[in-house]
């Protein structure tokens, strides 16, 4: 049997984690558990915040949710007013996810595709793409940002896991051990790949254990 490349091994991964990932923003788990999560991952309530704010206004725009997971930042936006909401992941069982909620809520102002962000047209453009506890599982972020910065009018959002914090040791042996590799960034790492991405920074902030970024296409 061939070896998994990477996108092999982090769709099967998500695949079969999709409702652990879920429970974490939906509190699906025993009391304890959550205590715990409201602790450890505040920053990933923090950057959820955060990246609504930068994707204000909503009305009228577009909105690409790259890695979009079981929707929480795409069925949200779309909740908030976007005028579209397009997600993709290459996990089908988050896609399913994504697309039941959708149908449940009656958010026809959304649509959600299996696939990478280089599948989509360059010809449909977005006013924002974002890419939310994405790079934590991309070795190289510098083409998926390339791509999402050709597909995009305004701005990119993105975070980024910041390296040398308590937690990124520990993180990478726990993933590890499930067989999902996991990537950490300095800042000076982060400039150096937005640069090479063609892009230029408008917000750049940590936030907790993650540099929260809001970068512009080049061509603007």
């Amino acid at each position: 049997m061939p070896a998994m490349n990477e996108i092999d091994t982090q769709r099967d991964y998500w695949n079969r984690e999709r409702e652990a990932f879920d429970a974490i923003y939906t509190h699906r788990k025993s009391t304890f558990s959550s205590m715990l999560d409201s602790v450890f991952r505040k920053d990933m309530y923090d950057r959820l915040n955060s990246t609504l704010a930068a994707c204000e206004p909503l009305e009228g725009r577009s909105i690409l949710d790259v890695g979009c997971g079981t929707g929480v930042y795409a069925l949200e936006l779309a909740r908030r007013g976007a005028q579209h909401v397009c997600g993709i992941d290459i996990a089908e069982r988050m896609v399913e996810a994504c697309t039941q909620r959708a149908e449940e809520e009656k958010l026809e102002n959304t649509s959600f595709i299996r696939g990478e962000v280089q599948d989509l047209e360059k010809e449909r453009q977005y006013d924002v793409s974002i890419g939310i506890g994405l790079f934590d599982y991309i070795k190289d972020p510098v083409p998926t940002l390339r791509e999402m910065a050709l597909r995009t009018k305004s701005d990119v959002v993105a975070t980024f896991p910041r390296v040398n914090t308590w937690r990124a040791p520990i993180r990478k042996i726990r993933l590890s051990m499930r067989g999902c590799p996991v990537y950490f960034f300095s800042a000076r790492g982060v400039k150096s790949i937005l640069r090479e991405a063609g892009l230029h920074i408008v917000e750049f902030k940590r936030l907790g254990k993650l540099y929260f970024v809001v970068a512009r296409p080049e061509k603007q």
